[in-house]
């Protein structure tokens, strides 16, 4: 038998590149544009036989040749990858796989977080990650020993990059309608306001709201991990199966916090988050889940918009960011913390959302 070798495959050699692909291809795998390390295996004719990568904590784009499938050689590549991610400080791993090869990756280490059939598994390295996560949910929701369950709940999931009026008022329409919101907070640091000053901003924006509870969303809710699409230009085809993950991710957690309505802002300008809509109001009532578009708030007849605000901050239009953001955002950009953000900001080539 051959003594298969794991390789790194650099994106310069365009012949193993195109290997890759072509092998990806043959076992009905498209390649996930969001990669940053791919390795595979020769066989003695130098052909691709077996190939894995990474994206951020996540392993994808797996595949074995059909003529070598038998022979431990995806095994191999897996072990490499999380090794190659051990290495790099990141121990909570994640994959997505085909719901056909679910059962081998069980075998391996990885655990299923959820399965949308027909399309996908979403796995973790953790047996009890997920389940961890939810259980931090219930503790902050102070419902651990049940006094939150069957209270009329909402939720609300929120970049906020940064913090504009018409978050606030979104926030304010659904806080009024429900005893209870809950704010999830985008929190992977993939925006030009890093997530530190995201969720400074949203809480000090809503303060005066005594029903929100806050949580962060970490790897399980609108993250490089699990939609990916979010923070990168993706084929929509690509969105909506981030999207769907995202959304069947959500409904677990829903389920847990007994929540049982989501609101989200009305989306004329990102194609991410309309399509992200779209599945959201398929999906959602499927599983109880009342889902509410709320119309954009305006202000002198043009639709209030963070890319719009971080246009503004680019150019300089005080007016605009007078307009549209509430005094506590002001207050932060008229201060020292904001002077990196700015500058950031005005180094871009653009700042709008795809």
């Amino acid at each position: 038998m051959t003594d298969y070798q794991v390789c790194t495959i650099f994106s310069s050699d365009a012949r193993s590149v195109k290997q890759t692909e072509t092998l990806l291809l043959s076992e009905g795998i498209k390649k996930d544009k969001n990669l940053d390390y791919t390795c595979g295996i020769y066989d003695g004719e130098n052909r691709i036989v077996a190939t894995g990568s990474c994206f951020a904590n996540t392993l994808r784009c797996l595949a074995v040749d059909k003529d070598h499938q038998g022979e431990g050689l995806l095994n191999k590549i897996v072990s490499h990858l999380v090794s190659y991610q051990y290495a790099k400080g990141n121990t909570h791993l994640f994959l997505y796989t085909k719901c056909s090869t679910e059962k081998f990756f069980r075998d391996l280490g990885f655990h299923p977080v959820v399965k949308i059939d027909g399309y996908l598994v979403f796995m973790e390295n953790s047996r009890s990650g997920f389940a961890d996560y939810l259980n931090l949910l219930e503790k902050e929701s102070g419902s651990g020993d049940n006094s939150g369950k069957n209270r009329d709940a909402a939720a609300i999931v929120m970049n906020a990059n940064p913090f504009t009026k018409g978050h606030l008022y979104l926030i304010e329409t659904a806080a009024k309608a429900h005893a209870t919101l809950h704010l999830f907070m985008v929190s992977e640091d993939a925006s030009l306001f890093p997530y530190k000053i995201r969720k400074k901003l949203i809480i000090a924006g809503t303060r005066h709201l005594n029903n929100i509870i806050y949580h962060d969303c970490g790897d399980y809710i609108v993250s490089n991990t699990t939609f990916p699409s979010y923070f990168q230009k993706d084929k929509a085809d690509v969105i909506e199966g981030h999207a769907r993950l995202d959304t069947a991710i959500f409904i677990k957690i829903a389920s847990r916090l007994s929540i049982t309505h989501r609101y989200a802002g009305e989306e004329p300008f990102s194609m991410v988050t309309g399509v992200y809509n779209r599945i959201m109001g398929t999906e959602l009532p499927k599983a109880g889940i009342s889902f509410h578009i709320i119309p954009r708030l305006e202000s002198n007849g043009t639709v209030i918009s963070a890319s719009t605000v971080r246009e503004a901050i680019r150019s300089g239009n005080r007016r605009i960011l007078e307009e549209m953001l509430p005094q506590t955002t002001l207050d932060f950009l008229a201060g020292e913390e904001a002077l990196p953000v700015i500058k950031h900001i005005r180094e871009q080539d653009s700042v709008v959302h795809y």
